[in-house]
């Protein structure tokens, strides 16, 4: 009886290497666009504002500030004004006088600052310089009344926002530890929770002033 050797068949795999790299055709998926819903409390806005005849330059900038709850910085200004009363700037012996201009004035400069009430004493203000019928420069801060002899047109920027600071910064002081649920709330902090105390309370940096809410929330 003839016994032969088991043939064996040698099983070979072979094993297909997934290809490197992308696909042909494929490409990113689209990302969903990113719209924003409402502005950021801190966003400036900008703002050309007209003031009509017969009407107080000053008196409709605060006006606006305490009804719309906000801040304003006011760029420039163009158009004619009469009857302005000034502040001039300060001499050696103390305060500058006070001066009352009668007759029409062209503007050419107007800044300053005007936040609604209340607001930390000093921070609001306005200056401006005027060319006179014969061409002579006068300035100072405003004031009295501001009355617009034609349109007053005026370039402004709002915001929500503002940070106080003392200057200068002690050198040895530390930065504020803020916990994260703080820093989240930090700019709801309302600026009637911090305005009217001692000024030496006011020597910390970093104070946020805020109109956008009317309950103060704690501050750390």
């Amino acid at each position: 009886m003839a016994t032969g050797a088991p043939d064996h068949t040698a099983k070979v795999e072979h094993v297909a290497r997934k290809p490197r790299g992308r696909p042909a055709g494929s490409k990113n998926k689209p990302k969903p666009p990113i719209i924003i819903t409402r502005d950021s409390a801190n966003t400036l806005r900008a703002h050309a504002m007209e003031v009509t005849t017969g009407c107080d330059v000053g008196e409709n900038l605060a006006t606006f500030a305490r009804r719309k709850q906000c801040g304003i910085c006011v760029l420039s200004a163009a158009g004619h004004v009469t009857n302005v009363t000034l502040r001039q700037p300060a001499t050696s012996s103390g305060t500058g006088p006070i001066v009352t201009l009668h007759g029409h004035f062209e503007i050419l400069s107007l800044v300053g600052s005007v936040l609604p009430p209340p607001a930390p004493p000093g921070v609001s203000g306005l200056d401006i310089y005027l060319a006179g019928p014969q061409g002579q420069v006068v300035g100072g801060a405003i004031t009295g009344p501001l009355i617009a002899s034609g349109p007053v047109i005026i370039m402004a920027a709002t915001f929500m926002n503002a940070t106080f600071d003392r200057l200068p910064m002690e050198k040895d002081e530390p930065p504020p530890a803020i916990s994260p649920i703080a820093a989240r709330n930090q700019h709801m902090i309302s600026v009637s929770d911090i305005c009217g105390i001692p000024q030496n309370l006011l020597s910390n940096t970093n104070e946020i002033y805020t109109w956008a809410t009317t309950r103060p929330l704690s501050k750390t």
